[in-house]
């Protein structure tokens, strides 16, 4: 996790892949569910959110946010965090942040 709020580890990647070893124990093929499902929820959302009501925004961004911490998707994490304070100003920063992310999650379901 990085070592102070708001701070963002540029080395761990868009998934923090030692944070996930750990959420997982080592468990490779927990590890492919917990990524699939985080993307499964990144894709809803990518879909939800720029047609979601403003007074929704937050509520979803924060969800995100807590899958994404669990995922060790600090980039998105961060972003969510904007979004669920300032809206939808903060929504394409997000957007580009769960597209990196989805990417990463893809090469790496693709290598095990």
């Amino acid at each position: 996790m990085p070592e102070a709020a708001g701070e963002v580890s540029q080395e761990a990647g868009p998934i923090d892949r030692a944070h996930l070893r750990q959420m997982t124990f080592g468990d490779t093929s927990l590890e492919r569910e917990v990524l699939g499902l985080f993307d499964q929820q990144a894709a809803s959302m990518l879909d939800r959110m720029p047609a979601a009501e403003p007074r929704a925004l937050p509520a979803l961004a924060h969800a995100l946010k807590g899958s994404a911490r669990g995922v060790g998707a600090w980039r998105v994490a961060e972003a969510a965090a904007a979004a669920e304070v300032g809206g939808r100003a903060d929504l394409p920063r997000l957007i580009a942040a769960l597209d990196e992310a989805r990417i990463a999650i893809k090469h790496i379901l693709r290598r095990h």
